[in-house]
């Protein structure tokens, strides 16, 4: 992708910066571990510092000293993962706001214009992401809805060098999710999102909906599936045509002390890491696993000292980092089955049913009253 802010190689995943910054790293650390891209979000921006603020400071990447590309959030997701604050009618979303109660309203109009002023290289049109679980009538009102934001984001865009990607919906519904993609291909957006998965629903679903809904897609414009970060799931998101992930997981397992290794997900808190003189991943290059043990990152995590966090992200996302390289250059060898195949043939993810009951549990704490 050619951005205003450098040319981003593809297929990409974009470390998350939700609130201007990559927890515990600096935008420096972000590019030696050879990100050219971040995400920020749009709606958490608008309520802390502040859209004015910002462009009063130059724009969001002086502000936060970031000279990469960035993909902003329009705030679309919140308006699901905040549900309980959030009230949705055709004219925008009106939400309390989750720091200190006050009231505002979001529409897509506002969400291009805070986009524009903050100065990302990728905005996100305003879109309606329901929960898993509701029914086709309701999904069927929430993509129309999406489609006449999208209609009015585009109409508000007024500076080419922002490129503009509309977001297809649908849920678990095949239907609708081929009339999205293909109203919404009929359009002049630079790129097209998958939104309304990853959000508690099986993983064959999701990668039946993905299917259904790339192929529907401009195959001249980036694919980006919203909200995916796993590493088996980067991988099979890549092997079905995905050019662009992103995902808060790398960096937020790495601060519960979950460490990605090829053999899949470790826990450093573990006992079995308490003496072990070896790296967590022996022959990582990343400078946590060439410089600390696993006893020391063990012992760091247990006495919950600072150091522990920023080390454990440095190591995922340099291994998220090495496994996206590894994806481009299978792409471009015309080896990506085989990468693929070997690739998951020695990861082991998490227990499905386990993971499963943890999303559908963080989406309840989510919403709690």
């Amino acid at each position: 992708m050619r951005t205003a802010h450098g040319v981003v190689p593809t297929p990409v995943f974009l470390p998350v910066g939700t609130q201007a910054t990559v927890k515990t790293l600096t935008p420096e650390e972000i590019r030696g571990l050879g990100f050219k891209m971040l995400l920020s979000n749009t709606y958490h921006l608008y309520l802390r510092p502040g859209i004015d603020l910002i462009q009063r400071m130059g724009g969001l990447h002086r502000f936060m000293a970031w000279n990469g590309a960035i993909l902003t959030d329009s705030g679309g997701y919140q308006i699901f993962s905040l549900a309980r604050l959030c009230r949705v009618s055709d004219e925008g979303v009106a939400f309390r706001s989750h720091i200190d109660g006050s009231e505002h309203f979001l529409t897509p109009e506002l969400a291009v214009a805070c986009q524009q002023v903050l100065g990302s290289d990728v905005m996100m049109v305003l879109d309606e992401c329901p929960a898993y679980g509701v029914s086709e009538a309701v999904m069927k009102e929430a993509v129309s809805r999406t489609h006449r934001w999208a209609e009015r984001c585009l109409s508000t865009h007024t500076r080419p060098e922002q490129a503009l990607y509309a977001i297809v919906q649908g849920g678990v519904y095949p239907a609708l999710r081929q009339e999205s993609a293909e109203y919404l291909s009929g359009l002049d957006f630079s790129g097209y999102a998958i939104g309304g998965l990853s959000v508690g629903e099986p993983k064959e679903l999701t990668w039946r909906m993905v299917s259904e809904t790339v192929k529907r897609l401009p195959p001249g414009k980036p694919r980006y599936l919203m909200g995916v970060g796993s590493p088996e799931d980067i991988v099979a998101a890549v092997a079905r045509g995905i050019d662009i992930l992103d995902s808060a997981l790398p960096t937020r397992v790495a601060r519960n002390g979950a460490l990605f290794t090829r053999e899949g997900r470790r826990n450093i808190r573990n006992a079995a890491f308490r003496t072990r003189e070896e790296p967590i991943s022996p022959g990582c290059g990343c400078d946590t696993c060439r410089s600390f043990s696993a006893a020391y990152l063990h012992h760091l995590f247990r006495s919950e000292e600072l150091l522990a966090y920023r080390l454990a992200t440095i190591h995922n996302l340099y291994f998220i980092g090495d496994l996206m390289r590894g994806l481009r250059e299978a792409v471009l060898g015309g080896t990506l089955d085989a990468f693929c195949a070997e690739f998951l043939a020695a990861y082991q993810p998490a227990d499905e049913e386990t993971r499963f009951n943890q999303k559908q549990k963080w989406l309840r704490s989510r919403n709690k009253d």
